[in-house]
């Protein structure tokens, strides 16, 4: 009969073992993977800096997701080295061709005085709620914590603003701002999502709050009840890591470009009419700007809003969730970000194209050092709602 001491020793006869002094100049290595297969609470109170972590039990599961590749170096550990060992040869069985076990575990290592880290932690109540997320390699624990702290302001709490917003909070955004200066009226209900009939006639930045926080008590709403003007624009922006634009005149859009090219802070740009819409992405001093892709503003009777050409109302809730997906690829650092090209959805013929979108050497606002660029209003450029007004 064999005993856990005999199946121990024939599972370390077959792997390749390192002590800490060999697993240290391994780890250093660029191309080294390291996994520590350690349960969830023994992970949260200190692992080795970058390393995976996969539990013993779901290692089967999970591995190739995580790892895909089965030819990479791979570390494992554990507290002492016994599971390491089984890992090691569980991996070898699932054909990973170069993985080596390192003895002693997380305890000698850090007897050792060598180098480790307490990783990013969220609650058990977290952990449910992002479960999804969390499964992603992509993401992990690490990027959702990356998105809890951070900073996403809203122009607009209106067709584009409702969806970002509520897909924003739902993905665990820490802080959104809402910047909004009108009232609930029942015509917003077709497209509005983020209000309903009880808050006719409430602000819309209240009514935006509400539904945010009941759908996630993680999120903190931060409210602007207020005219988005060159005298307010600096203060309002300053802090928050991605802007997403959901403004519906010329003058706002231009205001929030030169303001994100002062303060070097991404716009996630979207735009809609009646049953065709846009999205792009301005990253400040390496892609192109706003007024690169628009250097001057149609004339106002060729830019009627929604209010005066209609709008079908599940349209802004396509653009507006793809402004919500690009607000998270730049925070995550995920993927090619609408950067440099414009995104052109249309309904009618369920078809999407994408444009590419030059820097213009001469432009007015991105050309010229960000200390020279002035905020000023465009209120003599095309306008037909005011400054601040996000009545998409």
């Amino acid at each position: 009969m064999t005993s856990f001491r005999d199946l121990l020793r024939e599972t370390k006869s077959r792997i390749r073992e390192i002590d800490t002094a060999g697993a240290e100049t391994e780890v250093a290595r660029p191309d080294t993977v390291v996994l520590d297969v350690r349960e969830p609470d023994e992970y949260q109170q200190g692992a080795l800096p970058g390393a995976i972590h996969i539990p013993r039990g779901h290692l089967e599961s999970q591995i190739e997701a995580r790892v895909p590749d089965h030819d990479a170096h791979i570390v494992i550990y554990c507290a002492g080295g016994t599971r390491s060992a089984f890992a090691a040869d569980t991996l070898t069985q699932l054909g990973y061709s170069d993985v080596v076990s390192m003895a002693g575990g997380f305890n000698r290592w850090k007897d050792e005085g060598r180098a480790w880290r307490t990783p990013v932690s969220l609650s058990a109540e977290q952990r449910n709620r992002y479960q999804r997320h969390i499964l992603l390699p992509e993401v992990d624990v690490a990027g959702q914590a990356k998105l809890l702290d951070s900073k996403v302001l809203c122009i607009g709490a209106g067709g584009l603003g409702s969806p970002a917003s509520l897909y924003l909070a739902a993905a665990g955004v820490g802080t959104i701002g809402i910047i909004d200066m009108d009232v609930v009226d029942e015509s917003n209900l077709q497209r509005q999502i983020l209000h309903n009939m009880d808050r006719i006639g409430e602000r819309k930045v209240d009514s935006a709050k509400k539904t945010l926080t009941l759908l996630n008590p993680d999120v903190t709403v931060v409210t602007y009840d207020v005219r988005l003007g060159a005298d307010n624009i600096i203060d309002i922006f300053s802090g928050y890591d991605v802007i997403v634009d959901g403004t519906d005149n010329f003058p706002t859009r231009y205001l929030v470009n030169d303001a994100s090219l002062k303060l070097d802070i991404p716009v996630v740009h979207g735009s809609i009419f009646r049953f065709e819409g846009q999205a792009s992405v301005y990253l400040p001093h390496q892609g192109p700007c706003y007024r690169c892709q628009v250097p001057e503003p149609p004339p106002a009777e060729l830019a009627p809003s929604c209010s005066e050409a209609g709008v079908l109302g599940v349209l802004p809730g396509i653009i507006g969730s793809i402004q919500a997906m690009e607000a998270i690829k730049l925070l995550l650092g995920l993927g090619e970000p609408l950067v440099g090209r414009l995104l052109a959805y249309d309904a009618l013929e369920e078809s999407f194209r994408t444009f590419r979108v030059n820097r213009d050497p001469e432009c007015a606002a991105c050309s010229i050092p960000k200390e020279q660029l002035v905020i000023a209003e465009y209120n003599e450029l095309c306008m037909p709602h005011p400054v601040g007004a996000a009545a998409h």
